[in-house]
């Protein structure tokens, strides 16, 4: 199951969208990642960190809410 989730994540990585509006360009990624932003024509790779270090933490909040909730996934499987 391991090797399954690691193809997952993968193959996430290489889902985009990119979307352009007054002046700014993002894409991100399906695995949840920002992967560039540009402003006015100029890239803003401290802006993608920035982004991309407030998802990381927040995904560790919810992960541990998740876990203090009754187990995260594997419970909510169990379930079904």
């Amino acid at each position: 199951m391991r090797n399954e989730a690691m193809a997952l994540q993968k193959e996430l990585k290489n889902i985009t969208e990119s979307v352009e509006e007054r002046g700014v360009k993002v894409i991100v990624t399906a695995d949840q990642r920002v992967a560039y932003v540009s402003i006015d024509g100029e890239e803003r790779r401290d802006v993608v960190e920035a982004l991309n270090k407030a998802f990381k933490e927040v995904q560790k909040k919810a992960a541990k809410k998740m876990m203090e909730m009754g187990g995260g996934l594997s419970s909510l499987l169990g379930k079904m």
